[in-house]
């Protein structure tokens, strides 16, 4: 007979639906947390089941606004004065990771700078999946779970797909880009660029050969999609045939949607890390990313390893 399971799971109210899909794979409730704002906008939070000497995991993706980041923290911090045993902050989307390093005088390194505050709130582990990028890992000093989006979208384009190519939309994304290409035995191409400003970027050059080819474009996370859009604007240019993509995050901001609507992309292919509600879109897909966070709270809950779980390639 298998040991129940000791654990809670608890959600912020960022993505409450995919909270509610990793705890159905998990076969066990939500636990039952009281989430409210005062009227001049402060959360307040308390759980409503004893959590003392429980192994905690807080779901919450800290997509804008700043509140959800906050009541992540506040919900940390109300586990830790529970006394719950270990707090799990598990979060599918990790915001202002953009903002990783200092690239001109004068700005903050917010990354680092939400790195210490879920530290200090009393988060002991963290889990998050795809970063913006992947150093962020050593700005925290509790151990760090980073899982990849990669096997929730390269079984879509597992067969029939013998003239596939995988394109990095930029050099900081060739790694990933490197671990689907692996798995789908195609060839890798890079498209160069450079960024005159936030959210918008020129193609200066493909570095590989896409002509007659179908295209496989991966990224981290998609925004407004105007560097998106450009990129398939030039991969058509150089001869692409079918473009589709699969973007882990989808921000999807301002006109996005209608600009990918308007592309010659095929399928976008995301996942339910960030809630979006398709009413409008035929060319966008949702792929849930419950059953990899499933796992992975399992096996931390167990200590055991979950290195398959986020296995890319490191050559």
């Amino acid at each position: 007979m298998s040991k129940p399971l000791d654990f809670r799971i608890f959600s912020g109210s960022a993505n409450p639906k995919l909270a509610e899909k990793i705890a159905e794979k998990l076969k066990i409730g939500l636990g039952e947390v009281d989430s409210r704002k005062f009227s001049d906008g402060e959360i307040w939070v308390k759980y409503k089941e004893n959590i003392r000497g429980r192994d905690l995991f807080i779901i919450q993706p800290t997509i804008p606004p700043a509140e959800n980041l906050m009541e992540l923290l506040i919900m940390i911090d109300a586990a830790k004065r529970a006394s719950a045993k270990r707090i799990t902050a598990v979060i599918p989307y990790f915001g202002y990771a953009r903002q990783d390093r200092k690239d001109q005088p004068r700005v903050s390194i917010t990354a680092k700078l939400v790195a210490n505050l879920i530290t200090v709130a009393g988060a002991d582990r963290v889990i998050t999946m795809d970063l913006h990028a992947a150093q962020i890992q050593g700005f925290f000093d509790i151990p760090f779970d980073h899982l990849y989006a990669s096997p929730i979208f390269a079984g879509l384009f597992t067969s029939n797909r013998k003239n596939l190519v995988v394109v990095s939309p930029d050099i900081g994304g060739i790694k990933l880009a490197r671990s689907y290409a692996k798995r789908l035995h195609a060839n890798l191409v890079v498209i160069d660029k450079r960024r005159p400003k936030p959210n918008f970027a020129e193609v200066m050059n493909i570095i590989g050969n896409v002509e007659d080819k179908d295209v496989l474009l991966v990224d981290d996370l998609i925004d407004t999609g105007g560097t998106f859009v450009s990129a398939i604007k030039a991969l058509k240019e150089h001869g692409a045939r079918e473009i589709y993509a699969a973007i882990t995050h989808g921000v999807l901001s301002d006109s996005s949607v209608t600009k990918i609507e308007q592309s010659e992309i095929k399928k976008l292919y995301i996942s339910d890390t960030i809630y979006f509600d398709n009413k409008g879109s035929e060319k966008i897909v949702v792929r849930t990313a419950s059953e990899i966070f499933a796992e992975a709270i399992l096996r931390t809950h167990r200590n055991e390893s979950i290195s398959s779980l986020f296995d890319i390639d490191k050559g």
